[in-house]
């Protein structure tokens, strides 16, 4: 998710602060648009960060247990998932 919103930080971002020349009462779009690229790289860095956090925590112990009742002869299937 934040990986497009910091690509799109770093487009807008560079837009501003290497093709637009203007400014606007007092305010540089060339500041604002390397504001811009240093949020998009923040953006992107967290978002690999969130995606390494969440694989390491996202194991799950799964124990599965199959038998065969006997007074129906069908087979009974057990699945237990514990998410720590």
């Amino acid at each position: 998710m934040y990986i497009g919103l910091g690509i799109f930080l770093l487009v807008l971002g560079a837009i501003l602060y290497f093709a637009v020349t203007a400014s606007i009462g007092g305010i540089s779009l060339a500041t604002i648009g390397l504001i811009l690229m240093i949020g998009g790289v923040l953006a992107i860095i967290l978002s690999f960060l969130m995606q390494a956090g969440s694989r390491r925590t996202g194991r799950v112990t799964t124990t599965r247990e199959s038998h065969v009742d006997p007074a129906t002869g069908t087979r009974v299937d057990r699945t237990d998932i514990d998410p720590h």
